[in-house]
Parts: C-alpha cells; sequence; structure tokens
C-alpha cells in the first residue's frame, strides 16, 4: 500500500499532517508521538518579532468543538530557527513553516528570516486567523489584498508557498483562485469561523476580543464543502482541514479533492490523534482494497440522479 502524496512538489510519506496552532512547534510532541511516522508537521504561526498573544481565557469548550482567542502567542522567526529547527531536523519530519504577519512587509520579513534555515519543506502563509486585530483575516477575505501578499511571499520565498484560506467569505472560490493565480503552490482549507461564546452569570462575552475562531466537529461539514468548492475551482494541491478526528473523515476529505489533511482540534483532546488518523485511514485503505491513497484524492461520485418517480435510488 502506497501511502505517499506530492504537495507543490514535496513529497510526503502519507497525507496526515499536524495542524498549525495545535501542535506546538512540533519538538513538544516527540515524546508522545512518532513524528517522523506523520506526513509532517505545520509549525505554531511564527512572526517578525515574538508575539504575546491575546489575554486569558483564550479556549472554550463548545458542543461540538471549541472557540479560541489564543492570537498567536509566538516565539518568533529567528528564535525558530535558532532553537527549534536543528531538533526538528534530527528527527527528520517534513516542516511546514507557518508564516504570519500584520502586514505585507511582515510576511516577507518572516520568509526572509526563514530562508535561513535547513529543514523546512514549505511555507503557509496564514492569510486568515481571526484572533488578531491586524492582519489575518483581513488578507484572506480581500481577494485583491489576498494577491497581493501571496505575490509578494511568492517573491520572496526559497521553498513551496502554501496559502491558508479564511472560511469567512462569501465564496472560497474567489479567493482560491485569487492566490491561484498570484503564484501559490497549495492551498490550505479552512481555518477557523467566527464565533463567540457569552457567560450568562457576568453578562459578558468569554472572550476579550469578544469574538472567537470556532474548529473541531462542527465545522466538519462546512470545510468539507468549501474543500470541494476549492478543488473545482483550481487545479492546485490542497490540504483539507477542519474537524477531522477518524481515518474516514480523512477520507472524505480526501475524495473531496485535498491531497493531504491536517488534524488541529482533536490534538487538544487526544494527543495521540494525528497517528489514530493515520492508523485508521491505512486500514480503510487495507480494507477496500486501494492500493495508492492518491487514487482518492477528488474521487467523489456524482449523486445519483433520482428515478422516473421522483424517488432517491436505492443501491
Amino acid at each position: 500500500m502506497d501511502l505517499s502524496v506530492e504537495i507543490a512538489g514535496v513529497r510526503l510519506e502519507n497525507p496526515v499532517l499536524a495542524a498549525s496552532g495545535t501542535f506546538g512547534y512540533g519538538t513538544e510532541f516527540e515524546d508522545i508521538v512518532n513524528l517522523r511516522g506523520l506526513g509532517g508537521i505545520v509549525t505554531k504561526g511564527l512572526s517578525r518579532a515574538p508575539m504575546a498573544g491575546n489575554p486569558s481565557p483564550r479556549l472554550c469548550e463548545t458542543a461540538a468543538g471549541m472557540l479560541n482567542s489564543v492570537g498567536l502567542q509566538n516565539i518568533g522567526a529567528e528564535a525558530f530557527v535558532r532553537d527549534r529547527l536543528p531538533r526538528l531536523r534530527q528527527l527528520g519530519v517534513q516542516v511546514i513553516a507557518n508564516v504570519f504577519g500584520e502586514s505585507v512587509e511582515d510576511y516577507v520579513a518572516v520568509i526572509e528570516t526563514l530562508n535561513q534555515g535547513e529543514g523546512i519543506a514549505a511555507y503557509e502563509i496564514n492569510a486568515s486567523c481571526p484572533n488578531t486585530r491586524c492582519g489575518g483575516m483581513v488578507f484572506g477575505t480581500d481577494p485583491v489584498l489576498l494577491a497581493e501578499l501571496v505575490s509578494a511571499a511568492k517573491a520572496a520565498s526559497r521553498r513551496p508557498l502554501i496559502a491558508k484560506l479564511s472560511p469567512n467569505v462569501t465564496s472560497i472560490a474567489v479567493v482560491a483562485r485569487a492566490a491561484a493565480d498570484a503564484g501559490a503552490d497549495a492551498l490550505s482549507l479552512v481555518n477557523t469561523f467566527l464565533g463567540m461564546a457569552i457567560d450568562v452569570e457576568s453578562r459578558r462575552p468569554r472572550f476579550a476580543r469578544i469574538v472567537a475562531g470556532l474548529s473541531g466537529p462542527a465545522i466538519k461539514p462546512l470545510a468539507l464543502r468549501m474543500v470541494h468548492e476549492a478543488h473545482q475551482a483550481v487545479a492546485l494541491p490542497l490540504i483539507g482541514m477542519g474537524g477531522i478526528a477518524s481515518g474516514r473523515d480523512a477520507v472524505e476529505f480526501l475524495l473531496a479533492g485535498a491531497s493531504a489533511v491536517a488534524i488541529g482540534t482533536s490534538n487538544f483532546w487526544d494527543p495521540k490523534a494525528t497517528e489514530n488518523v493515520l492508523r485508521e485511514l491505512r486500514k480503510f485503505c487495507h480494507r477496500h482494497g486501494i492500493e495508492s491513497v492518491r487514487s482518492l484524492v477528488g474521487a467523489l461520485e456524482a449523486a445519483a440522479p433520482p428515478t422516473a418517480d421522483g424517488m432517491e435510488p436505492t443501491r
């Protein structure tokens, strides 16, 4: 069985990644997860200078997932290259560095810093985070600004460039095409949906910024639909994410058009979620006689037409 996939020229041993913001810098999980056994990891968002993030509380559990307002706390790109990247290189894991900034110049500066490091396979530019006052979702919801960002980041990058898209848009196809036309080598989708929570006792929002990002099983049907629409809109490889908690979830995203999947919120309640999803995906392929996982990508069959009496046909 061949589980290998390719994203923008980067070969992954399998299609299961750890999503940005849910797996630290990767090294935090090395005693829990066989990092080399994963397709790769996507780091926390890295900025030009260290960021303290948002005030507490930062997380709030929901009925089918969670809200987060972490605010991209991170050690900065320079410290990552100096202190974390060498260990990741020793562990032999494919590293995709997530890049964040409050301006186009910030993104470019981060990429130029990361260009000096060895052991990074690709960059994922975060054009979609809803939990900061500047940058982030401002780029991801405006096709013109997104194109400007992707074009500048691509010009500065020595590695393949993945654009992470926001779901908080009218049409995911429009922003997907904007990123593709501007030079993105691949797309990640989706980031969190805007939501909020209220403490009824105090009658105040639970988060300092009022809104937060909703993730987890609650968003899976929406994320799946958006991956399908992006797959129809552009020819780029896609990394699908949003509520994936099992091997069957991963298969759904592959069938919808994703070449790889990223596991996010599941890591919060099960640190071995990435390995579990990979194991279940492998079992699914074995049970169905699938020799190459690549044969699943975009293999969604058209819905069966209704019968003459208007009823859906049975299989």
